[in-house]
This record gives C-alpha cells, structure tokens and sequence, in this order.
C-alpha cells in the first residue's frame, strides 16, 4: 500500500532564530566595513565631547558648593553653561550616529539578502537554509521578488512589537506576524519542525557565551570610565 508523501511542517520559532542570527553574522562584517569611517569619527566625537564634559564637572560642583539659591536655579545655571551645553550636543550627535549608521546598513543589506535569496531558487536565506528551512507563499509555490520584499518590510512590524510579532511563531499555526501580514510561511523538513543539529546548539551557546562577555565588558568600561571622572572630579 503506497503511502500519501508527508507534507513539510511549519518551522518553530528555534530554529528560526538560529537561521536568523547566522544571517546576521554574515552581514555584521559588512556593516562594520561600509561603516567603519563614519563610526570611528563619532567614536572619537564621542570621547571629546566625554572628556568636555568631564573637564566642566569640577567648576560646576565649585558652583555648587559655593551655594546657589536652590536646586532649580542651580539645574538652570548648569543648562545654560556653553561648555556643558555644547559638550552634551556633541555626544548626543555621535551616539546617534553610532546607533543609526549600523542599523540603516543593516536594514539595508539585510533587504538585499533576504529578497534575494528568498525569491532564488534556494528559498531560503544561507541561514536559513543551513537549518533547513524554506521560505514559501501561502499557496506552497516559490515567492517572487515583490512577494519577498513585502515579507521583509512586514518583519519590521515584528521588531516594532518588541518581538512579540516574532513570538507569535512559537504557538499555532505556528506563523510570526509578518508571516500573516505578508502571505508567507517557513517551512522544515517532515517531522523536523523543532530539531536542531548539535552544531546549531553549539552556535547557541557560543552566542550566549559572546552576550555575557559584551555585558561584562561594558560594565568594567562604564565603572573604569566613572572612577576617571570622579578622580578628574577630585583632582586626584
């Protein structure tokens, strides 16, 4: 007796992440390479604007001490200082470039890469296709190229929900938001819709690994860049 073929089952939402976090490391060298001028100058920006500001601290705490008429008019005074002032635009404008040049590259490159291998004959990002998974529309058939970019400019609706959009494939039918707003579904292999490889459970764990490294990191920095100020506040 022939058996009826089994039909691929939608994806879950691990292995979907993982596809999505190894297209992500394929395009952060790119974003740091194209980005890599206009971040190091607001980098530097960033630092002369600090030290500006640090260098301002000591004259406004002898302000302070030598006694304004109450904390409103002293907040007052130090808003209209011009060092402090420029100083904290500065900063402002080098952190914003800081958040903003990677995030549009990345937007930007991610569109590129998604549409295009999408709507390829893999159906598929390389991550997510190293998982086994492919992108489909709602009919089964391969998406066209308007069909994965409509897919890609709804996923910004998932990221706007805090990842709530993306949640959303954790639970039946098993589809993130921008697969209902788009018309599209990821698939996996029959009876694969949760299995990782262990070598995607070692990318976890790597990534996981990175994240508390990056924490620690930044936590040292900011204390070490905080007993500076404070020592340049004191005059140690």
């Amino acid at each position: 007796m022939a058996h009826a073929p089994v039909k691929p089952a939608p994806a879950g939402i691990l292995p979907r992440s993982v596809a999505w976090s190894l297209d992500a490391a394929c395009l952060l060298p790119l974003v740091l390479l194209l980005g890599s001028a206009r971040m190091g100058d607001a980098l530097d920006q960033a630092r002369l604007a600090s030290d500006a500001m640090a260098a301002a601290i000591p004259r406004l705490l002898e302000q302070a001490i030598g006694g304004a008429p109450d904390p409103l008019a002293l907040a007052r005074l130090w808003l209209a200082d011009p060092a402090l002032a420029a100083a904290s635009a500065s900063l402002q404008s080098a952190l914003s470039d800081l958040v903003l040049t990677p995030l549009l590259l990345y937007v930007l490159l991610a569109c590129v890469w998604s549409v295009g291998f999408e709507a390829s004959a893999w159906q598929a990002t390389p991550g997510k296709r190293a998982l086994g998974l492919t992108v489909v529309d709602q009919g089964g058939g391969r998406l066209r190229s308007g069909g994965a970019l409509l897919r890609f400019l709804a996923a910004g609706l998932s990221w706007l929900t805090l990842n709530i959009g993306h949640a959303l494939a954790a639970f039946p039918p098993y589809l993130a938001l921008h697969d209902h707003v788009s018309g599209t579904r990821v698939l996996a292999a029959p009876h694969d819709r949760t299995r990782m490889p262990p070598w995607a459970w070692a990318w976890l764990g790597l990534l996981g690994l990175a994240f508390l490294v990056a924490v620690a990191w930044g936590f040292v920095h900011l204390q070490a860049a905080m007993q500076a100020a404070m020592d340049r506040t004191l005059g140690v």
